[in-house]
């Protein structure tokens, strides 16, 4: 029994020394990390594979894998009316085509870059099975850039798809076939706007790019984005070569070296994409924010403005609208006391809204419209604002008769005190900044409508040596509103204006008035400012230029004559420009219409980035169709980034850095 006690006792002390050993060592790193994408061992069908009947598509690798976001990335060709089921589990692809499959047609299932290893991430690359159901598979590809109309902004994730022009139709194609038919090969946009469709026949088509909102891929609602153009595809091929760059790292690289490729054709086409005008209208929402007006919210404009019968009031001339400039959200404000204490409004309204058909049809509502500030409480607010004002009057009032008053009773006193009605309430107002550009106009808005403006009771003149000298001027409302008013005058460079306005030269639908005003007016140095001429070539007389900050905003605009745009008085910064043709002399961008095959106007970027600095006179060439459409918009005020490429992390080799640094 001692003899086993002696044999092992010094087993257990070697195994705690193991153990403890192994503890201060630190946990084993399991090798180098797996840096390689997974692959397919095995496909059912074939890849390639031709008189296939398969309905369910396998794909097989040598490790556990992961798709990432496949309702986005997974794109298959024809396109699916019924959503295929796709299902990613260890290391198997499993593809469940929910439709019949169609005779003689090649099928594409376009994963991009989602397959990825499940352990590392590690990316596959872009990949797409294929197989046909007839005797050959259609290999040929076309790619291109699908870009917003308006602003050149790629679009992510838009459907592109293609419709084969019938070889006895010649060039002849009927307009109405992408609001009737499915489209016959697709593919998506990713981050940069850029599609790539695959599988495709030779043969002559049109493209078309489709915000399918109801995912029946045909041009179908109003509120889809569309592009479309009058351009024949006609799919080819040739040899090319490439060159690759092997990187050392990521700064260093070893070589470049040439790489033979197959090079699809075409690769250029660019689809602005637009969204029509005119959308379904309906009645959205109405509200009554408090008892003095009213608001009606459309889901679209119309340039026919609703009518109302008053039930409980008289609605004849009982509103003043402001309207937003796209017409869609009208408030209404109620001139009459009477008719705005009425905690409820009931009134039959008529306007204009899209029936089935998208008809723009007359239409009747009923509306009652409470307030959310009742009457009882404002009356209220008015009742405890007064008590307050007469309980300080009185307050100040004891103050300052301190000696009058002593011996008395404070009931009594407060009873012997008038109080006399509370100071006049003015008209709010909110003027624009009083350092202007000399280009610039002074604006003054206000919370209510104006009824009244006497414009003899506005003064306005030059400050020169302490003198003032009177000067013409001009007042209008700014587009028709009745809260916005816009002051004209010439005004110039190092120069100083005075405006006053008396009390009363304004006065709102409810009898306010516009206390006296006196506004010191300051305009800015010429040697503050930049001056920008552009000479434009390629263009035409619809050209209209605007200058952009780095916010993509329109800073001026210039309707260009002559082959130029000048603009003066820009304050120093850096700047952008685009450009857009103004065929129907509206002074804005029009969006275009599928039905009569109008296209947008068209837009153009500047490619580069601006400076201009104070005391600058610059002179810039530009054509705005020298460069691809898709090249044209800088990158610094794009909105739409596109995504980080994937790539395989090399982990193995940061491991070993790190572990030199440690040494």
């Amino acid at each position: 029994m001692s003899s086993r006690k002696f044999h092992i006792l010094p087993l257990l002390l070697v195994l705690a020394i193991v153990l403890y050993a192994c503890a201060n060592i630190g946990t084993p790193d399991g090798g180098p990390y797996d840096e390689t994408p997974p692959r397919i061992v095995h496909t059912s069908p074939k890849f390639g594979a031709v008189g296939s009947k398969a309905t369910k598509i396998v794909l097989e690798f040598d490790e556990n894998i992961k798709l990432e976001r496949a309702s986005e990335k997974v794109v298959i060709s024809p396109p699916q009316i019924n959503q295929p089921e796709i299902d990613a589990s260890g290391k198997r692809i499993t593809v469940s085509l929910q439709d019949s499959l169609k005779p003689n047609t090649t099928y594409t299932i376009d994963f991009s870059d989602a397959i990825q290893d499940n352990n590392e991430g590690n990316p596959m690359g872009d990949y797409a099975f294929t197989f046909s159901t007839g005797e050959q598979v259609d290999t040929m590809q076309v790619s291109g850039h699908v870009l917003d109309a308006s602003n050149l902004e790629p679009i992510k994730g838009i459907l592109v798809g293609l419709y084969r022009i019938p070889d006895s139709a010649s060039n002849a194609f009927p307009d109405s076939i992408f609001r009737t038919k499915e489209l016959e090969r697709v593919s998506r946009t990713d981050s940069r706007g850029h599609f790539i469709i695959k599988g495709i026949a030779a043969g002559n088509y049109r493209v078309y790019a489709l915000q399918d909102q109801d995912q029946d891929f045909k041009y179908s609602q109003k509120s889809e984005m569309l592009a479309f153009t009058d351009r024949v595809i006609t799919p080819s091929f040739m040899p090319d070569v490439r060159h690759d760059t092997i990187w050392h790292d990521s700064i260093h690289y070893d070589s470049i070296i040439p790489v033979n490729y197959t090079h699809f054709l075409p690769d250029d086409i660019v689809l602005a994409a637009f969204q029509v005008a005119g959308k379904d209208r309906s009645m959205l929402k109405r509200e009554r924010p408090q008892l003095e007006k009213f608001t009606l919210f459309f889901t679209g404009p119309d340039s026919t403005l609703p009518t109302f019968e008053g039930l409980n009031f008289d609605a004849a001339d009982a509103f003043v609208l402001d309207a937003n400039p796209t017409l869609d959200t009208l408030t209404y404000w109620i001139r009459d006391s009477l008719i705005y204490n009425l905690d409820t409004l009931n009134m039959v309204v008529h306007f204009n809204a899209t029936d089935t058909l998208g008809r723009l049809q007359p239409t009747t509502d009923t509306l009652s419209l409470a307030s959310k500030v009742s009457y009882e409480k404002t009356q209220k607010r008015k009742t405890d604002a007064w008590e307050e004002y007469a309980k300080n009057y009185r307050k100040e009032y004891k103050n300052e008769h301190k000696e009058e008053l002593k011996g008395k009773k404070s009931k009594d006193i407060d009873a012997e005190i008038e109080v006399p009605p509370m100071p006049e309430t003015f008209l709010e107002a909110k003027f624009s900044k009083q350092t202007m550009d000399p280009d610039n106009n002074l604006d003054i808005r206000f919370n209510e409508p104006i009824d009244t403006l006497y414009e003899s009771m506005f003064h306005f003149s030059e400050v020169i040596d302490s003198t003032n000298h009177e000067r013409p001027f001009v007042i209008q409302r700014i587009d028709n509103s009745p809260m916005a008013y816009r002051f004209f005058a010439e005004w110039k460079p190092e120069s100083k204006y005075e405006l006053v306005i008396d009390t009363g030269a304004i006065v709102n639908i409810y009898g306010k008035r516009l206390e006296g005003v006196k506004k010191t007016l300051s305009i800015k140095s010429l040697d503050t400012y930049s001056t920008l001429f552009v000479t434009l070539q390629n263009t035409d007389t619809s050209a209209v230029v605007q200058l952009l900050n780095s916010s993509d905003k329109v800073v001026k605009e210039v309707k260009a004559a002559n082959n130029r745009a000048d603009f003066y008085f820009v304050n120093p910064g850096t700047y952008y420009l685009r450009l857009f043709c103004d065929h129907d002399g509206d002074g804005k961008w029009t969006t275009g219409n599928y039905d009569s095959q109008q296209q947008a106007e068209e837009v153009y970027y500047y490619p580069g980035a601006l400076d201009l600095r104070a005391k600058w006179e610059v002179n810039q060439t530009w054509n705005p169709k020298a460069q691809p459409l898709s090249q044209q918009k800088p990158a610094k005020i794009t909105k739409q980034k596109p995504d980080k490429e994937k790539s395989t992390r090399s982990r193995n080799e940061e491991r070993e850095r790190n572990k030199a640094k440690q040494k």
